[in-house]
């Protein structure tokens, strides 16, 4: 998993899915470090996913402003967003029964859309 590496000085904000590889169970969040969130993740800081490591990244996108990023967080954690994510995650072969398989992040550009977001493939 990598961010993108730029000189640029606009921020970059992320919204990204992890899955547990203990019960296959998604997370659905957003941030401006993507690595480091992961991190804080699977080191155990995060009180809604400490119980659940390890995690995986499997799929994020990409924002240029913060406002957008929010709104597709909220829209992946709506029902028609978990759909979503779960007609994704099946074409790419990433499911609850061989989430131990995931050894990389996905991004929209391997088959999907970001809804106006920019997709990186790490």
């Amino acid at each position: 998993m990598s961010e993108p590496s730029s000189n640029r000085m606009t921020p970059r904000y992320y919204t990204y899915v992890l899955v547990s590889e203990c019960d296959g169970h998604l997370y659905i969040g957003f941030t401006s470090s993507l690595k480091k969130r992961v991190k804080e993740h699977n080191r155990g800081k995060v009180r809604s996913t400490k119980s659940r490591r390890p995690l995986s990244l499997v799929y994020f996108e990409e924002y240029d402003d913060k406002t957008s990023g929010r709104k597709r967080e909220i829209f992946l954690k709506s029902g028609q967003g978990r759909l979503f994510l779960k007609s994704k995650l099946e074409e790419l072969g990433i499911g609850r029964r061989n989430v131990n398989s995931v050894n990389r992040a996905v991004s929209p550009a391997e088959g999907g859309s970001a809804s106006g977001g920019k997709t990186v493939v790490p």
